[in-house]
């Protein structure tokens, strides 16, 4: 086979191992591999012609495939101390993930000996090694095996269903795995709350493990909804599915929105007995919802006796020509400084003091402010309500007493799991409803909305994540559901990419993982539904 790597071409054996027939020019640090333009695993046969890249935790899939390992060494090490034991992963915390055993508590004791069995099997680099079943083999290898581990793939349209063994221990984690142990360089795990911590670097920064910062209303707001959904039995996509085939549709929905609308009224009292609350700043990343959410705690608010009025951030953008540049010389409208902030926090005052503005319209064609006789006055009952990046950043409204102030977080925090082990990526979740709604709405397809995500995720690390501790409150606006209703809209999208397309892997990778989730009508939802904000229908919208 002909194969092109480090812009060199090389004649390889068919059949041979990526790992095997590259291994001249394969880096130390190599745990997988883009092969036209798909993750594989440094054991993948070269079957065909075509472009190899290894890839290092130091990109986003090399990443994932680094923390999928942990998990699994963590698994194994887990079984190998506690065989009784039920371990559970449960979410993501920065850079870690929140583990739990569903049957044992966790003290420093149990900590400290799975760590140690962990740098055992770590330092013993042990082959991961991919065994392949039919499905008449893999029913046949369940009925002898007491154990849920990958017994999910039996309920899916799959013709064969895969394990990863490691010695004795075996177990399935969804996408490309490491094909040894001793991959694991830089790791830690710490007891934390009830459970355990599986601690790995940055993409930023792969080389240091940082400092582990305790986000506890992030880490609240998970926990709370984890813990709702274990007790309702809808915390792995198993039960989710066992319900929409049972025909319990209509139960899901009502059971999201009656979650959403209790946790919005709560905001809505907390923010009406604070006396002294006279702005609402809302923040949340990419396609959180902050339409619907803004919108239905307005009318909580009304129903309060407070009157919300709309303040859009985007109307105090600088004059184009005092905006500044990135890097690259393209100009930054993320970045705090493309604000005008002594105009807005002027403006602010003066409406809290209970002068009369003219508010600015900017004009994104020529760059510039203009005043069309938009007057603002607010009366004793009116409350502001701001949504934007920097709305948890107090620089943007620095001259505003604290105590004026009411910062919200939103976000899409899912803690549905595919099984015990495989969890749900709640960025997946937000990248797949922007591919609806830019489809639905902006006429983008989903190559287009892959190609621009890594951008919006850099400008959501520096702009938003950094501050989502500084909110009093948090909003998690996912939505049980929500993949098995997304999954029509989202799959043919998807399938439209081509391997000529380096988010050909992405799209591959979004693609497997609703193989694993049943479809669900939507013609049930209300049109005051969150999720009418990316598949269409809802009364919020503009």
């Amino acid at each position: 086979m002909k194969i092109i790597c480090n812009d060199k071409l090389f004649d390889i054996k068919e059949g041979i191992s990526l790992r095997e027939g590259l291994e001249e020019v394969m880096p130390k640090e190599a745990i997988a591999a883009r092969y036209n333009n798909e993750i594989a695993s440094l054991n993948q046969p070269i079957n065909k012609d075509g472009k190899v890249e290894f890839i290092d935790r130091k990109v986003k899939d090399g990443r994932e495939i680094y923390i999928r390992g942990l998990l699994y060494i963590a698994s194994m090490a887990a079984e190998r101390i506690y065989p009784d034991s039920n371990f559970v992963v449960n979410y993501q915390l920065s850079n870690a993930m929140f583990c739990e055993f569903s049957n044992m508590k966790i003290t420093d004791e149990v900590v400290l000996n799975i760590k140690k069995e962990m740098d055992k099997i770590i330092k013993s680099d042990l082959p991961i090694i991919k065994k392949v079943m039919t499905l008449e083999e893999a029913e046949h290898f369940y009925k002898s095996e007491s154990t849920l581990r990958g017994k999910l793939q039996l309920n899916v349209n799959k013709e064969k269903v895969s394990l990863y063994y490691c010695e004795e221990y075996f177990n399935y984690f969804y996408g490309t795995m490491p094909i040894s142990t001793g991959f694991a360089e830089i790791y830690e795990i710490d007891r934390y709350q009830s459970g355990l911590l599986v601690r790995y670097p940055s993409i930023s920064n792969p080389s240091e493990l940082p400092t582990h910062k305790n986000s506890l209303k992030l880490a609240s707001a998970l926990k709370e909804y984890n813990d709702i959904y274990k007790i309702v039995g809808i915390n792995t996509v198993y039960k989710l599915n066992k319900k929409i085939k049972e025909g319990k549709e209509k139960e899901l929905i009502l059971f999201s929105e009656a979650l959403h609308e209790k946790k919005i009224a709560e905001i809505a009292q907390k923010i009406k007995n604070q006396k002294n609350i006279r702005m609402i700043l809302i923040a949340g990343p990419s396609s959180s919802g902050k339409t619907t959410f803004a919108g239905k705690l307005g009318m909580s608010l009304r129903v309060n006796g407070l009157k919300p009025v709309t303040i859009s951030v985007d109307n105090y953008f600088v004059e184009r020509e005092n905006n500044p540049k990135d890097e690259f010389g393209k100009y930054d409208f993320e970045c705090i400084e493309a604000l005008d902030i002594e105009l807005l926090n002027s403006q602010l005052i003066k409406l809290l003091n209970g002068e009369e503005v003219s508010l600015p319209t900017f004009d994104f064609k020529t760059g510039k402010k203009e005043y069309l006789g938009n007057k603002l006055k607010l009366e004793e009952d009116q409350i502001i309500i701001m949504e934007g990046i920097h709305c948890l950043n107090d620089k943007l409204t620095s001259l505003i007493s604290p105590e004026n102030k009411f910062k919200i977080y939103i976000s899409d925090l899912t803690v549905l799991n595919i099984d015990h082990y495989n969890r749900i990526s709640t960025t997946d979740t937000r990248l797949i409803r922007r591919i609806v709604r830019d489809n639905n709405f902006r006429n983008y397809n989903a190559l287009h909305t892959l190609n621009m995500w890594y951008s919006v995720n850099r400008g959501e690390q520096k702009n938003i994540f950094p501050y989502q501790e500084q909110a009093d409150v948090m909003f998690n606006s996912s939505i049980v559901y929500e993949i098995s209703v997304l999954k029509k809209y989202a799959v043919p999208l998807l399938q439209e990419i081509d391997s000529s397309e380096p988010a050909y892997s992405e799209a591959r990778r979004l693609l497997a993982m609703f193989q694993y989730f049943e479809d669900m009508d939507d013609s049930l939802i209300p049109n005051n539904s969150l999720i009418r904000e990316f598949i269409g229908g809802s009364i919020f919208e503009d």
